[in-house]
């Protein structure tokens, strides 16, 4: 006779046995993540080991209107942001344009994003390439063609004292001339107010538009990255020895500019070119030059003075390597799968708090070398909100109140920025379609901290990211009595629909954190879900938000 035949002749012991199963069951629920005390069910959450495309975050791409060519499977694993450079001339040519010359243009070339959940940063910008720097004109059969200089009416192109050197792409300065003036352009007397009035324009356009992540502030300079002409003389200008008044430099133009886009974006993040510049304003950064050691006095150490300043604002910028010491690399793949380089680019991003980098856009998804190691440059990079536990009712009753707690820690790099709604959803436990929802209140998603001092040997934060303490209120009214998912997102306001995840694989897709199961009216005979019901949180792309109607 067999142990399993006496189990079912000892009807005492199978009893026991019943009971002590049921009682697993009440304080662990199939699963040990799940406890059952006082009333309450007490969950432990796993982490996603993967990185995943998040709102605002992480590696952000480029494309050049009717030049480069989307591929395939786009949008690509990680991006959730396109850097979009916006030609001063197509938005506003004659000062009489007014502002539906910027938002007709603007849906012209950000047209769709909204239904991949991804946002724009744009920049304006007047000079691609300097004529004297080689630069070519723009194609007359591309109006959206980057290249060239795109001044608008009124305001003429730079002259001054420039000459075709020997062996140089372009017209270069005369090294002989140190003194002459450029005239038009930057230096036009006209120039101040007409930059107060774009960006007077760009503000009623983009503040409230939810496609915009970010306004990168540039216009001046190649590729609107506030050098030639500069707009201090904090550091030695680009093409000459020394620092020329209105010929390397703008005097007055720093403070034109921060004024103008300070009162034009009180809703959005702007962010500027260097950090030893606009120090009067809480701008945030883009740093062109990531990765590079030549630039690391300028612009990392920079950065580093301002100190937390990337609590409250943004930064950002690109890795590019087609000069200095990383043209040895042929792609961003090789780039960041050099082992020093990787380092280095690690070490930046976990100092200077980096939120987004771009140079992604072009890299070979199937190698899979560079896989892992972007894999890990978009967990650090921006914030990374992963749930450790959660605390709700076994049941609660309809028209009655109830309280959810859970605690998140931030492993990425940076905060977010801006102050999305949690909401808390019951979803059918078939089809895992919301059947209920409630916005949490009390909770600012702006104070969810990462750590900070990056210790490079051992790859933590010397200073670990707090565990946020979360507890909320809510109450369900009229809803069926049976068993529902307890889930939690934070939406994009622009729709209120969820957008931005937790990194925890409990996931569902639509962008859900599932907790467990729940009763309403009645109490569940479990509480948690199998992990077989869970979906996968990098391979889901159904996210989406509402455009803004302007």
């Amino acid at each position: 006779m067999t142990n399993r035949q006496k189990n079912f002749q000892a009807p005492g012991v199978w009893i026991v046995v019943l009971l002590l199963l049921v009682s697993c069951q009440e304080r662990h629920s199939v699963d040990d993540h799940y406890q059952v005390k006082n009333g309450e069910v007490l969950v432990q959450l796993d982490e996603y080991p993967f990185a995943f495309r998040n709102p605002m975050k992480g590696f952000r791409e480029f494309f050049q209107p009717g030049v480069d060519k989307k591929r395939d499977g786009y949008p690509y694993p990680y991006g959730s942001m396109i850097k979009e450079y916006m030609q001063w001339n197509m938005l506003e040519d004659d000062p009489s344009d007014g502002v539906e010359k910027i938002i007709a243009y603007s849906n012209h070339r950000w047209k769709g994003v909204e239904a991949m959940n991804m946002k724009v940063i744009p920049r304006v910008y007047l000079v691609w390439v300097e004529p004297w720097h080689g630069g070519k004109k723009k194609n007359p059969d591309n109006p959206d063609d980057l290249s060239g200089t795109h001044w608008p009416k009124g305001i003429p192109e730079e002259k001054g004292p420039y000459k075709q050197l020997p062996g140089s792409v372009g017209a270069m300065v005369d090294p002989a001339d140190k003194n002459t003036p450029i005239t038009g352009g930057y230096f036009h007397p006209d120039f101040p107010a007409r930059v107060q009035q774009l960006v007077k324009k760009l503000g009623e356009a983009w503040d409230q538009d939810a496609r915009v992540a970010y306004v990168e502030m540039g216009i001046v300079g190649e590729w609107g990255e506030h050098h030639d002409p500069d707009l201090s003389t904090y550091w030695p200008p680009h093409d000459e020895p020394e620092h020329v008044v209105n010929r390397t430099w703008v005097p007055g133009l720093e403070k034109v500019l921060g004024d103008a886009f300070k009162a034009a974006f009180p809703n959005k993040k702007v962010m500027v070119r260097y950090a030893y510049e606009f120090k009067d304003y809480e701008f945030g950064l883009y740093w062109d030059s990531w990765s590079q050691r030549e630039e690391e006095k300028r612009g990392y150490e920079e950065m580093r003075k301002l100190k937390d300043r990337w609590r409250t604002q943004p930064i950002g910028g690109e890795i590019t390597w087609n000069w200095g010491s990383l043209q040895k690399f042929k792609s961003f793949e090789e780039v960041v799968k050099d082992p020093a380089t990787y380092t280095l680019t690690m070490h930046q991003i976990r100092n200077l708090h980096a939120n987004h980098l771009g140079g992604i856009t072009w890299a070979n998804f199937k190698d899979t070398a560079f896989m892992r190691v972007a894999d890990s440059l978009q967990q650090a990079m921006g914030y990374r909100f992963v749930i450790r536990h959660a605390r709700y009712p076994v049941k609660v009753e309809n028209g009655k109140q109830a309280t959810i707690g859970f605690s998140v820690v931030n492993k990425g790099s940076s905060p977010f920025y801006y102050n999305w709604p949690v909401r808390l959803f019951l979803l059918d436990p078939e089809t895992k379609k919301p059947v209920w929802s409630q916005q949490l209140t009390g909770i600012d998603i702006r104070n969810w901290m990462p750590g900070d001092d990056w210790d490079s040997t051992q790859a933590v934060y010397r200073s670990a990211a707090p565990e946020v303490e979360i507890k909320s209120s809510w109450k369900v009214e009229q809803l069926a009595a049976g068993k529902y998912l307890l889930a939690l997102s934070v939406v994009d306001p622009a729709g209120n629909q969820p957008s931005l995840r937790f990194a925890n694989s409990s996931y569902s897709n639509g962008g859900y954190t599932i907790l467990g199961q729940i009763g309403v009216d009645k109490q569940p005979d479990r509480f948690a879900v199998p992990k077989e019901a869970f979906q996968d949180l990098q391979a889901d792309t159904s996210l989406m938000y509402s455009t803004i109607q302007q």
